[in-house]
C-alpha cells in the first residue's frame, strides 16, 4: 500500500540503527544537560560536571559515549581537553526535543497531535 505512494521511501537499516542509537544515549538527563552546555559554546569537564550537577567522572563516561556517537568532539590542550557539540544538526536534534517536551509539559499535547 505505502509502496505505491508517489515519493515513498523508508530510510535504510543502517540509518535506523544510527538514528535509535542517537535517540537511545539522548534519554539520558545528564546527556541532555552536558548537551545544552556544549551547545551554548566549548566547555571542560569540570565545567559542563558543574553545569550538569553531576561527578566529572561521570560526565567524562558520558562525553566518551557522545563522542564515539559522533555528537561532540574534543579538542586537546595541553593536559585538557575542550568539547563543542559536534554540529549544528545535534543543536536542532536537541532543541526539537526539548520543544517538544516544553509543548507536553505545559499541556499544548492536544496541539501536537492536531499538527501531526
Amino acid at each position: 500500500m505505502h509502496t505505491s505512494l508517489s515519493g515513498f521511501d523508508m530510510p535504510s537499516e543502517e540509518q535506523v540503527h544510527l538514528a535509535a542509537e542517537s535517540f537511545r544515549l539522548l534519554s539520558d538527563p545528564t546527556r541532555i544537560k552536558i548537551l545544552w552546555a556544549l551547545l551554548q559554546g566549548e566547555s571542560s569537564v569540570a565545567c559542563l560536571a558543574e553545569l550538569a550537577d553531576a561527578a566529572p567522572t561521570a560526565v567524562s563516561q558520558h562525553l566518551a559515549k557522545l563522542r564515539l556517537a559522533g555528537l561532540v568532539k574534543g579538542r586537546r590542550e595541553g593536559t585538557f581537553v575542550y568539547y563543542t557539540a559536534a554540529d549544528e544538526h545535534v543543536r536542532r536534534l536537541l532543541t526539537q526535543g526539548l520543544y517538544h517536551a516544553d509543548r507536553i509539559d505545559r499541556g499544548d499535547d492536544h496541539e501536537l497531535a492536531r499538527e501531526e
